[in-house]
């Protein structure tokens, strides 16, 4: 369980942004790591593994880039605009590649398929927050 909207409701520093697709990107970049690193690792059981390579490799730099944006998001004090934004989009870029490499794999690994549900989740919780960001700054 992740405490995110409770730690924000008690941090004097939140409240500069949606406070509800804030949290619900937060708690998504965390789930789609674990999703990612159970999926990798999964991959790694698999007979074929070689043939999984560039599953696994995307698996895991997704894992730290939603690890990173996260953590990012996390921080409330001192937020600079730009760096946030940036950090969110290489997320969702991360979560675009990785679905798609998860989604050829699908139908012959469950793991994958997951995965690739997940990192489109947080692609989208990604994409939810970068337009509220976006508002904020017009």
């Amino acid at each position: 369980m992740f405490r995110a909207r409770d730690m924000l409701e008690h941090h004097k520093a939140a409240g500069r942004m949606d406070r509800e697709s804030l949290v619900r990107c937060i708690e998504a970049c965390y789930e789609c790591a674990q999703t990612c690193a159970m999926c990798a690792d999964a991959c790694l059981a698999e007979d074929e593994v070689k043939r999984l390579a560039r599953c696994i490799r995307l698996d895991l730099d997704c894992m730290d880039i939603c690890v990173a944006t996260g953590n990012a998001l996390s921080r409330q004090v001192g937020v600079e605009p730009a760096i946030q934004r940036a950090q969110v989009e290489a997320c969702m870029e991360a979560c675009r590649v990785c679905a798609d490499e998860c989604d050829k794999h699908a139908k012959m690994h469950e793991h994958c398929r997951i995965c690739s549900e997940m990192c489109d989740t947080c692609k989208n919780a990604c994409k939810v927050l970068l337009g509220n960001l976006e508002a904020k700054a017009a």
